[in-house]
């Protein structure tokens, strides 16, 4: 089949947030979609009244709308579809590819019992399927209830797959599965069916744990007379133990990683690159250039392993990608939220804001890394590295940075270059080598022992607030050795 139009969609579930694996899938529908110029849909599966809670709806959109996959056409509900549903079974029975099922639910469960100790296929052994008209009709008459299933015929089935080619099984293996329940609500594989026709989808691009629903689809699709979706069963994102990634598990949803300072970009790029390939060597890609290079025929067939360092790694190359006023605009807010500042004092020295950035930008794989990082920029440290200051708050340390604080007060320019000089200058009056002076510096005006070069530190701190943090830490340093 070549459709005219390219029409697929994300299913969630509000029975959890949006994971990683859903985020993934729909990615994969989106860029289809979009590179095709076809329309990208959303489906809310809400029927399942018991795990079902509309208050993750909300979450679960918002997730999708942070990785930027905007959707074409309003949003279809599939609870306020149930009574849509009830007529689709109803004529499947009058076209004689489905019956009713008056069987109890403990009359199944002994079947199934007993089938187990037989150790015989563990199927629906057809008792209402041989039912005359006339004992159909007396068991209605006296209010007996009913599901339907679904009549599967002889023979074998078999579909081409987007990603593993021609798949085929056996009708026997697929009992008469319920398509509709003794209220008559719709299961699930007849409602996506229903769902994915009337939403005219051509392509159906899921997870292959859906493998198997595909052959029961594929019955529902034949049996009302309708056209089957291009099937595109993609290799499940699995955890570092090899188990599935799922919400079940425990497993972080999107919004998490949005929370701690991954990109939106950056995880539409790694998620679009487990389990499927542009062929090149190239792993850094913006979401239009994926559009671009998308091609539905480059998903492999092996499962892939979500993998969190590799996720960072592709969000550092994302962070440099970015200019320092865009990362200054995302962590304003943030740095705000931290209480290292307030909105107006960063409204007042924004390019205070972008310089610090600049510094910090090599440094950081996750957003919120420039949080942590920049603490000593807004506030004077209160505590300092502990190693640090074991080797650094000596006596001898005092007057090599009472000459330091002296000679940086008299600087008329107080740049990278004056102070580069300014403490060479004074480490060749004290005759001791640099390092003697550089390390108590930086533990005195950050608090820590790494980072930044130091005189990017001070060219960026200013004149004044370095003076007074180097004064503050000679009397720390008087006091922890008096």
């Amino acid at each position: 089949m070549t459709p005219k139009e390219v029409r697929v969609r994300i299913a969630p579930s509000p029975t959890g947030y949006l994971h990683v694996g859903t985020g993934r899938m729909a990615i994969a529908n989106y860029l289809l979609a979009r590179h095709a110029g076809g329309k990208f849909l959303v489906r809310v599966e809400d029927t399942d009244k018991e795990r079902s809670k509309a208050e993750l709806i909300e979450p679960i959109l918002e997730a999708l709308k942070w990785l930027g996959l905007e959707w074409d056409e309003d949003i279809l509900y599939q609870s306020k579809r149930i009574d849509h549903y009830r007529k689709f079974s109803t004529q499947m029975i009058e076209s004689g590819h489905a019956y009713r099922c008056f069987c109890s639910p403990e009359l199944l469960t002994a079947d199934r019992e007993k089938a187990k100790a037989e150790k015989g296929p563990m199927r629906y052994n057809r008792r209402c399927l041989s039912l005359s008209d006339d004992e159909v009709k007396n068991k209605l008459d006296a209010g007996e209830k009913f599901a339907t299933r679904i009549r599967m015929p002889e023979g074998a089935t078999t579909y081409n797959d987007l990603v593993s080619g021609d798949i085929t099984r056996q009708n026997e293996e697929i009992e008469d599965f319920i398509i509709a329940r003794s209220d008559g609500s719709a299961t699930y594989n007849l409602a996506v069916v229903i769902d994915d026709h009337d939403m005219r989808i051509s392509h159906v691009i899921r997870g292959n744990d859906h493998i198997t629903n595909t052959f029961k689809q594929i019955h529902i699709y034949k049996a009302l007379g309708w056209e089957l979706p291009i099937f595109g069963h993609v290799p499940l994102i699995l955890r570092p133990d090899k188990k599935k990634v799922s919400k079940r598990l425990g497993d972080k949803d999107v919004s998490e990683y949005r929370n701690e300072g991954i990109l939106p970009d950056a995880m539409f790029n790694y998620l679009s690159l487990l389990g499927w390939s542009p062929k090149t060597d190239r792993e850094i890609y913006s979401p239009k250039e994926l559009i671009e290079i998308f091609d539905e025929t480059h998903f492999n067939a092996a499962n892939a392993v979500f993998d969190e360092e590799k996720l960072e790694a592709f969000n550092r190359e994302h962070i440099q990608l970015m200019s320092d006023h865009d990362i200054a605009a995302t962590l304003a807010p943030m740095l705000v939220e931290a209480d290292l500042t307030t909105k107006y004092w960063l409204e007042t020295r924004w390019e205070y804001l972008r310089d610090v950035v600049t510094l910090l930008k090599p440094r950081a794989r996750r957003l919120s890394d420039f949080i942590e990082l920049s603490s000593y920029f807004f506030l004077a440290p209160v505590e300092y590295d502990e190693k640090g200051r074991a080797k650094q708050f000596v006596p001898e340390t005092i007057p090599i940075l009472e000459g330091l604080a002296e000679r940086f007060e008299g600087l008329n320019e107080f740049t990278l270059e004056s102070t580069e000089k300014a403490l060479a200058d004074e480490a060749e009056k004290l005759e001791i080598k640099k390092g003697k002076l550089i390390h108590p510096t930086r533990l005195a005006v950050s608090g820590i022992s790494q980072g930044p070069g130091l005189y990017d530190i001070l060219a960026t701190l200013g004149q004044e607030t370095v003076v007074e943090r180097i004064r503050k830490t000679i009397e720390v340093i008087k006091k922890v050795t008096a």
